[in-house]
């Protein structure tokens, strides 16, 4: 299984989570069997409210889900219309939401509970 984890650099399981999906500098692709990480550049990084492409970024890529700390509703609806379930995570690290995720503890992310806005972090209640 693939999931994709937004990040704020590339250091492998190591990496920080960035805090919000769309505005992520990279995506951490990352194999829940074997643990392998890649990065990729969040190419659609800089994007208008409500703008956030999601797929534009991960075109090519086969991915299972996505965790997050944070994610818009309009990103949500079309990660959801492509089959790809979104999971929330307040973990620090790609390694540690990597073994919630392992252990069945992350729920899935749903249009009540995204953000709203664009205020990005816990300090503007998008966690």
């Amino acid at each position: 299984m693939n999931l994709c984890i937004p990040v704020t650099e590339d250091h492998g399981a190591a990496s920080p989570v960035c805090e919000h999906f769309g505005s992520a500098p990279l995506f951490m692709i990352v194999d829940t069997e074997s643990g392998a990480c890649r990065a990729i550049p969040n190419r659609n990084r800089h994007h208008g409210h409500g703008m956030c492409m999601p797929l534009a970024s991960l075109a090519g890529e086969i991915l299972d889900g996505v965790v997050v700390g944070g994610i818009g509703t309009g990103a949500l609806s079309k990660l959801g219309a492509a089959g790809i379930r979104v999971f929330r995570s307040e973990h620090a690290t790609v390694a540690e939401a990597l073994e919630a995720f392992r252990a069945g503890t992350l729920r899935p992310v749903e249009p009540g509970t995204a953000c709203a806005h664009h205020g990005y972090g816990r300090g503007h209640g998008c966690r």
